[in-house]
């Protein structure tokens, strides 16, 4: 049989120990304070944002869709409220991962977990279904109590509110996702009338899965075993980053609050901490933080608020647990006075990459073309000898119109000399310049032939360019490719 065995022992190196510890059921316990006020209100804002940005609309002109955030596969469009983006522009999704990535960088250098404890999705639906376990069973000691007792109509009736409650909560987390994928008043008709497609039950039966079993079952697992964060935060982090930290320089030696009261009475040293066990109690994780750093603790700053809470009750000063680094115990052991120093080399390089990241985002974005054209040239055959002698190339020529109304383009060539371009299909009042209509919002594909004159000498290879402008606003674009002989 298995023994039951605690994170830090795992991380202690005992080759005796299992791989895996099993998982013992965790009571968090309710706590008032500034970190829990802090974690309510990013819970409300991440969760209205998650649930409701779907049902915003933006007016984006006739034919458009006005949802605000729409991820539009059939249509090969995104659009996130002014901006629509083209499966062309999808280096902006690369950016948006790298500034991610030095965002998560930043925090972690400034306060550890921070994104761990507040802001992670598995955090805040964990934190929600607590909430709903605690209105439902009761605080920490009613459901300890209520596991250790037998089963009762009473406690089957409330477990299976609960449950409803967290799968209620799972599948409408599953919805809101779909909806970002599709008009979302339409999608929510279709699905009540079981009229949408079957992808969208699919994936909404996925999510809803997923956020149960994770948020509701697995909650400290997932921190603990799946995510690669704390692995990768604990090679990233320094020695100036602020962490959720006990202050042993102030906490030790432990004792009673009677005891600690007769030894200040003597003039003798006593710890503040009088091992009352709150921090521990209200732990997601069920972590003790007066042991060090630990892979389990995900600096939510819970700890905090139950410490202080103790410490106003005793008289004693606030911050026993709070966010600190072991410089600064080091400093006040030996009489200094504390140094923070949020501004340091990393933490500057680190805006700076992100700063720059934003800055190359939004020129592009700014700069971008909204009109465009690519080129691809036959295969096979690649060039055809006309029976005047002439040589002819093909080429397929996509077309981009990304804004909302049609537009008229001129087509011109620059390669072989004396050149002539025909536009397959269509018919051009200026057959020397032909001239097309490309419509809003939308990709237009013409095949294109280039001839060169018997009478001209044409290289073996050499560069041909194509170049649309639009008439009206005089916007151009170009694509480059080669004319070859046979």
């Amino acid at each position: 049989m298995t023994k039951n065995v605690t994170p830090k022992q795992l991380m202690s190196g005992d080759d005796d120990l299992p791989l895996y510890a099993p998982q013992k059921k965790i009571y968090p316990q309710r706590v008032s304070g500034t970190f829990r006020r802090a974690k309510w209100g990013l819970m409300a804002f991440c969760l209205g944002l998650y649930y409701l940005l779907p049902l915003l609309r933006w007016n984006r002109g006739l034919g458009a869709p006005d949802q605000a955030v729409l991820i539009d596969f059939p249509n090969q469009r995104f659009y996130f409220f002014f901006i629509e983006l083209w499966p062309q522009e999808i280096y902006y999704l690369t950016g948006l991962l790298i500034l991610a990535a030095f965002t998560l960088f930043l925090m972690n250098a400034l306060g550890g977990r921070i994104w761990c404890g507040y802001l992670c999705p598995q955090t805040v639906w964990t934190d929600l279904l607590y909430a709903v376990e605690r209105w439902t069973e009761g605080d920490r000691r009613a459901r300890i109590k209520a596991d250790a007792g037998p089963i009762t109509v009473n406690r089957l009736a409330r477990r299976v509110l609960k449950h409803a409650i967290w799968i209620t909560i799972a599948w409408w987390t599953g919805g809101a996702w779909v909806l970002y994928f599709s008009d979302a008043p339409s999608l929510v008709k279709d699905l009540a009338t079981f009229q949408a497609p079957a992808i969208a039950y699919i994936w909404i039966g996925i999510l809803t899965a997923s956020t149960y079993l994770l948020a509701g079952h697995a909650r400290e697992q997932v921190c603990l075993y799946m995510c690669p964060w704390p692995r990768i935060q604990a090679a990233l982090t320094d020695e100036w980053a602020l962490n959720v930290t006990y202050k042993y320089d102030r906490g030790e030696p432990r004792c009673s609050v009677k005891k600690g009261l007769h030894l200040r009475s003597l003039g003798e040293r006593a710890g503040d901490c009088i091992d009352c066990n709150q921090c521990v109690a209200v732990c997601p994780t069920s972590i003790d933080i007066r042991d060090g750093a630990q892979l389990g603790c995900i600096q939510c700053g819970l700890c905090i608020d139950a410490c202080d809470n103790v410490m106003r009750k005793i008289g004693r000063p606030a911050r026993l647990i709070g966010y600190d680094n072991d410089i600064n115990m080091q400093r006040r052991t030996a009489g200094k006075t504390e140094i923070y120093k949020p501004i340091r080399a990393r933490t500057v390089v680190y805006a700076s990459l992100i700063t720059v990241v934003c800055a190359v985002m939004l020129d592009a974005l700014l700069t971008r073309s909204l009109l465009d054209v690519n080129v691809l040239h036959d295969r096979n055959p690649v060039a055809v000898k006309l029976s005047n002698g002439a040589i002819r190339n093909g080429y397929t020529l996509r077309f981009l119109n990304k804004r909302g109304f049609d537009r008229v383009i001129a087509v011109d060539v620059d390669g072989p000399a004396n050149g002539q371009i025909h536009i397959v299909g269509v018919d051009s009042v200026t057959p020397d310049r032909p001239m097309i209509v490309l419509a809003r919002d939308a990709t237009t594909e013409l095949r294109v032939l280039v001839t060169a004159p018997f009478d001209e000498k044409v290289e073996k290879t050499q560069p041909v360019k194509f170049r649309i402008t639009d008439i009206g606003l005089g916007e151009v674009a170009s694509a480059t490719d080669h004319f070859v002989t046979p």
